[in-house]
């Protein structure tokens, strides 16, 4: 009797595992999603002047310096 109870669990758990990547692969298609959404967004607050660019940081190839009372 063990066994058709293991091949029970055996194929409940390859279900759960198929379910599992279905709602996963549904997560990843969400995400991009959102993301398109937050550009969409962001391109629209550019568009409309309600948002403005943010200033690019420049780039330091120099060695960062020691701040004073630090050392």
């Amino acid at each position: 009797m063990a066994e058709p109870e293991t091949e029970r669990w055996v194929g409940e758990l390859a279900q759960l595992r198929r379910e599992i990547a279905e709602l996963r692969a549904e997560q990843r298609e969400l995400a991009q999603a959102v993301q398109e959404l937050a550009k969409t967004f962001r391109s629209l607050a550019l568009h409309f002047g309600i948002a403005s660019e943010p200033y690019p940081k420049p780039k330091r190839s120099e060695t960062p310096r020691d701040v004073p009372g630090f050392a």
